[in-house]
């Protein structure tokens, strides 16, 4: 389910990238060779495996499915594109040729995949706040689940309700980008004030993200493969109250237990819509019971565990929401962007590539889930292509606004240089990117 939503939603963003690129080039009369979704050829290799799956011409355009599914492509006419077709460039400049076009028009056409992505990802959102509105769990009426070490040297503990936030995902994003050195906490009715640790950056990145979370109870969601009680049978809303006598509220409150009772059998209370009934249960090496435990926030909200507060808006209220969220999106994904830079962080290790994007969407289909990750792919995909990059739309943006500034076009030799260089760099991204994922894929890490 998470690749094929991966792949309808960027068939879907690539069609809207590339026809952006084709809408503004017909718009300056600029001849459009080929529209393809997937390539035609063994990208990045424009001579290798030339074929299509499905094609058909309507005036001087091709369109076509392509048998590599790893992008997509508009051939404009008398510009140097992903087909790395010459002989296009060999004669002299002809009047529906995009090398004959001014450089505004030459940079909207270049912009145009870019415009059209982030006009996407806007539509997108509005439409996704007004139906669904905004969902999260108010900071201010739960308490915390502590799962970092970090965290709790620096002197936080289960059960601390944080101040000065609406949203766990407010929070994060704080903490992620180094926004707040402290924390302020509510403990027994008493305010206190947590210093964070140093790099806060590397500690959530580590932990991916899961750092804090809403304190819940322990309701058994599944069991894992290697669990030393994969042989008991639960029932759907099974909930352990009780470990050897000892009341367990919150999930949290197990692990001083299971740190005591490593490699011994305890007896758990579970209840049931009102039942009770007792099972044995084996405690792990590691302190653990191999024993997953629900933390959706809509199961837990419609079970009453766990207040889940949603803001909706009206069709016109729902359209500067939809703005500011998609900006919010770009800011965020750009900030993370200059994470990667900072080696201090390791926020390198954690560049994905295709299995990565995969697991961005839900496991369980929703339309809300969807559209929500393909507005955020579309942002995504906007701001990838803006990069200054050779091959990229940010490439060509560079040459000629460089051109409009100066009054001189690049020279042949320099850009062919300059896109050979895009080409090795978006391949090295790429390898690693997708590297990254096969690696942690065999690793589990």
């Amino acid at each position: 389910m998470n690749w094929l939503q991966l792949f309808v939603s960027l068939s879907l963003l690539i069609i809207l990238h590339e026809g952006g690129h084709f809408l503004a080039a017909r718009m300056f009369k600029t001849r459009v060779e080929k529209f393809y979704l997937f390539f035609d050829f063994l990208f990045p290799l424009p001579n290798v495996l030339n074929f299509s799956l499905f094609k058909f011409k309507k005036g001087d355009t091709e369109y076509g499915l392509g048998w590599f599914p790893l992008g997509g492509y508009v051939k404009i006419a008398g510009m140097a594109d992903e087909s790395q077709d010459k002989d296009a460039l060999a004669g002299p400049p002809q009047p529906w040729e995009f090398r004959s076009k001014k450089a505004w028009q030459r940079l909207i056409i270049i912009l145009g995949g870019i415009i059209v992505n982030i006009i996407t990802g806007i539509l997108i959102f509005w439409g996704v706040k007004f139906t669904y509105g905004d969902k999260y769990v108010p900071l201010q009426q739960v308490t915390v689940h502590v799962m970092d070490s970090s965290l709790v040297k620096a002197g936080m503990q289960n059960g601390d309700k944080i101040l000065g936030f609406t949203s766990f995902e407010d929070l994060n994003r704080a903490l992620l980008y180094g926004d707040v050195s402290t924390l302020e906490v509510e403990r027994n009715n008493e305010k206190k004030v947590i210093t964070l640790p140093e790099n806060m950056a590397k500690v959530f990145i580590e932990n991916q993200g899961a750092l804090l979370m809403p304190r819940v109870p322990f309701i058994i969601s599944g069991v894992a493969d290697n669990s030393p009680n994969k042989d008991i049978a639960f029932k759907p809303g099974d909930k352990i109250v009780k470990i050897d006598g000892t009341d367990i509220q919150y999930v949290d409150q197990f692990a001083p237990i299971g740190q005591a009772k490593k490699n011994q059998e305890v007896t758990a209370l579970i209840e049931n819509e009102g039942q009770t009934r007792e099972v044995k249960l084996k405690v792990g090496e590691d302190g653990k019971l191999g024993i997953g435990y629900l933390t959706r926030l809509k199961d837990l909200k419609k079970l009453g565990y766990l207040p889940l507060e949603t803001t909706h808006y009206g069709f016109f209220e729902a359209l500067p929401v939809g703005i500011n969220a998609s900006v919010n999106t770009i800011v965020d994904y750009a900030r993370q962007f200059k994470l990667i830079f900072k080696p201090s962080t390791g926020a390198y290790k954690e560049v994905g590539g295709f299995i990565g994007m995969s697991k961005m969407f839900p496991e369980t289909f929703s339309w809300e889930g969807f559209w929500l990750m393909t507005g955020i792919l579309s942002l995504i995909l906007a701001f990838m292509n803006f990069l200054p990059i050779p091959m990229l739309d940010g490439g060509y943006m560079i040459f000629i606004l460089w051109e409009m500034i100066t009054g001189k076009e690049p020279n042949e030799k320099f850009m062919n240089i300059a896109n050979n260089i895009g080409f090795f760099i978006l391949i090295g991204l790429m390898l690693y990117a997708n590297g990254n994922d096969i690696i942690k894929l065999f690793t589990g890490k």
